[in-house]
């Protein structure tokens, strides 16, 4: 089956390019279009109804551009409003969870903790996810500030490396041997996160099982690309500089108020 629409992908702002990056690695010539809600965020400190809504903007912004599939490039929109973009939409929808299943099946300790945003913690598909492993024990942390730093662009400062520290301590204390992202900013982090973590503790995104799922709907139900030399195009309704820079100032980055 071919397909020559790209496929779409939004966050609430930089943060999801983590997860642009492994789609783009291992589908190559797949065109992309990438929204950047900066402006908006964080999510993860609104209402549910807000982060419907946002999600719902955004996915009608793709889908006039023609997007052929949406990943949702964000665990706060996953967790709060995935299941509302389906039920309206036709398109098919990727959506982003911590990975808490293959820390939880692999952790020696039995002990794993999950760095997220408030939105995705206390939603119901987090809880849902969470009773599956009732012998693990998760220790859980909200990011506070962590998504704020990253997109004014504060990602190695002082600031940062002093919330890292607040945050990982008391899990390190409390014997985790995984410590699962779950925002699509935080691998950005991992750099510094490695810094402060002992060596023996796994750091573990959703960004590769994303990026293959990913490739099985294509696979499946909405075809491939069938050209080579891919175009991508980003877009964000903020300072477009911090994303340029997160893309190595490789791809166009348009600015648009949404």
């Amino acid at each position: 089956m071919i397909n020559n629409n790209p496929i779409g992908l939004f966050d609430s702002g930089i943060g999801g390019t983590s997860i642009w990056k492994e789609i783009h690695q291992l589908l190559p010539f797949e065109n992309t279009i990438y929204l950047a809600d900066s402006k908006n965020a964080p999510y993860g400190e609104k209402t549910k109804e807000q982060i419907i809504d946002l999600s719902f903007k955004n996915t009608e912004f793709l889908l006039q551009q023609n997007c052929k599939l949406i990943v949702v490039a964000c665990n706060t929109a996953t967790t709060n409003a995935i299941k509302e973009l389906r039920a309206h939409f036709k398109v098919p929808f990727i959506g982003i969870e911590p990975a808490i299943k293959p820390a939880a099946l692999h952790s020696k300790t039995q002990k794993i903790g999950i760095l997220a945003t408030k939105g995705t913690l206390n939603s119901s598909l987090f809880a849902k996810n969470v009773e599956q492993f009732h012998t693990i024990q998760i220790i859980e942390q909200i990011g506070y500030g962590l998504v704020e730093l990253i997109e004014s662009g504060q990602i190695e400062s002082e600031k940062m490396n002093t919330l890292l520290k607040e945050y990982l301590t008391p899990m390190i204390k409390s014997d985790i041997d995984y410590l699962v992202l779950g925002c699509s900013h935080y691998p950005y982090l991992v750099p510094q996160i490695k810094k402060i973590l002992p060596n023996h503790i796994t750091i573990i995104d959703s960004g590769e099982a994303v990026a293959r799922q990913t490739k099985k709907i294509l696979e499946d139900l909405v075809g491939f690309r069938d050209a080579h030399g891919s175009q991508h195009v980003f877009y964000t309704n903020s300072n477009p500089s911090v994303l340029e820079t997160i893309l190595g100032n490789t791809y166009p980055v348009l600015s648009k108020d949404f």
